[in-house]
């Protein structure tokens, strides 16, 4: 079912979605073939075909995309399956700020089992599409979603997300349980991350809402720890010094999972006291949160100057003492 959502009184602008069985077949077949051309393209590593076959705006600032591409191209070869294929349409003349699609049939509370939202900044009008690839290949599986804006009679790139499925060799829901067992265990700091590392796998793209990934974002509001920064500064002491903790997050290292910390630095001239200020906030957070050393293989603190420079230590958890 097509949803209509005004987003403002006079004069209207709508903005509709078709899920795949809505769209006339000449339609998804024009959508779904050139999405097919692209992941084609993207697997041998043709960077120049894709940014030849993209709208105008995205080819004059192609550098994210040309290194998504070949980051993730051997990724990409292998059986493909068209997921999810979604038709976009905003009516009017001038640009939306926050164009709103809602995919599917919404409830009282909002999404269904089988809905999806949308939210994309400073969309033109026009008509776009989103589709969905599921590639299982000699790397696992991966995913490519590719937003499509229709030029003429022709459907051309206009945002690219490729990406692997799996992380540190587990997929969403491995990671989805893992922060359940570390909640129950009391272990709120390392649910929290395992829960925003299991929504960001299970999204395709970071501007999409599900049942499911709804869902998962409320699992970590319960568990969210107002002692780390998951939206905004914190302050830890460190000795008789206070520091300023400005985000935390996990990363994959030699195919483990592990946490980066940046805090707020004076000066990181002085690299050999940086090293130094770098491994005591180490100890500091390990020796406060011991849980730390359950859910990460090691800890990255990467101190940041004013001027925004940052200056990096890695350890793993068996050598912070």
């Amino acid at each position: 079912m097509a949803c209509l959502l005004l987003v403002a009184a006079v004069p209207l602008v709508a903005e509709t979605c078709k899920e795949a069985d809505e769209i006339d077949s000449a339609t998804r077949s024009a959508i779904e073939s050139t999405a097919k051309s692209f992941l084609g393209m993207s697997a041998g590593g043709d960077v120049a075909g894709l940014r030849a076959a993209s709208i105008p705006s995205l080819a004059a600032s192609f550098g994210g995309i040309e290194q998504a591409v070949l980051d993730n191209k051997g990724g990409l070869s292998g059986a493909a399956v068209i997921h999810k294929t979604y038709l976009l349409d905003v009516s009017g003349t001038a640009r939306v700020e926050r164009a709103e699609f809602y995919c599917g049939v919404f409830g009282a509370n909002g999404n269904t089992p089988n809905s999806a939202g949308f939210v994309l900044s400073n969309l033109a009008p026009g008509r776009y599409a989103l589709v969905f690839i599921d590639v299982t290949g000699a790397k696992g599986p991966y995913m490519l979603s590719e937003i499509l804006q229709q030029v003429g009679g022709a459907w051309k790139l206009a945002g690219y997300f490729a990406k692997s499925g799996l992380v540190a060799g587990h997929n969403a829901d491995w990671y989805a349980q893992k922060a359940r067992e570390f909640k129950q265990k009391g272990q709120g700091r390392n649910a929290w991350f395992y829960f925003l590392e299991a929504r960001d796998l299970a999204a395709p793209v970071p501007f999409m809402s599900t049942l499911k990934l709804d869902k998962l974002y409320e699992e970590a509001l319960q568990v969210r720890p107002g002692d780390m920064p998951t939206d905004g500064q914190v302050t830890i002491t460190m000795g008789t010094r206070p520091v300023k903790m400005l985000a935390a997050f996990p990363i994959v290292i030699n195919d483990q999972l592990a946490l980066v910390v940046k805090y707020q630095s004076a000066d990181i001239s002085n690299t050999a006291q940086t090293f130094q200020d770098n491994t005591g906030l180490m100890q500091v957070l390990v020796t406060r949160y011991p849980e730390l050393r359950d859910g990460f293989s090691a800890i990255v603190v990467r101190a940041v100057a004013p001027d925004g420079q940052d200056y990096g230590t890695l350890l793993a958890m068996k050598d912070i003492k």
